[in-house]
């Protein structure tokens, strides 16, 4: 090898862990996620409560109100899914989670399911943004797929 292609990144791609309508970040009603606060990324608007991993890795963290976790990737990408807005209030009540801190996944492993009909019945917007924590680390963050999606479609590429 002549080592041409030594330094060149390769691209990572995150799929969508549910099912629902993609929309870019700065579509998130709440500041934290919209103006990238916490990382860049994208949200889905679900269609259904299943939250299946969006890449192989670790569970790095499970809150204890089940309505967010953590993970970091096989390639160092640390992801965070929070599932809905201000779904804390609720104390875990409309969520099971499947994993734990400290679980390895594989893209589309079920993590958590989440009653949307008793977040959106308790006032409660189901959005679920995928934050990319270690934005810093990547040069290049695009949103691939806008839009219907089914669990494991290409939806960001970090390069």
């Amino acid at each position: 090898m002549l080592g041409f292609f030594k330094n060149k990144s390769k691209e990572i791609i995150i799929y969508s862990p549910c099912k629902g309508k993609v929309v870019p970040i700065t579509e998130v009603p709440d500041p934290t996620f919209s103006e990238k606060i916490l990382g860049d990324g994208f949200a889905v608007i679900p269609s259904d409560g299943k939250i299946y991993a969006p890449a192989d890795g670790e569970i790095t963290a499970v809150f204890d109100t089940l309505h967010a976790i953590t993970m970091t990737t096989d390639k160092g990408t640390e992801i965070l899914i929070h599932i809905g807005l201000d779904t804390v209030i609720l104390k875990g009540e409309p969520f099971t989670a499947h994993i734990s801190a400290g679980s390895q996944v594989k893209k589309g492993d079920l993590m958590i399911e989440a009653d949307i009909e008793k977040i959106k019945a308790a006032g409660f917007n189901p959005i679920t943004p995928i934050l990319i924590g270690n934005t810093e680390k990547y040069n290049k963050i695009t949103l691939i797929k806008e839009g219907e999606a089914e669990p494991g479609d290409e939806v960001l590429s970090l390069s």
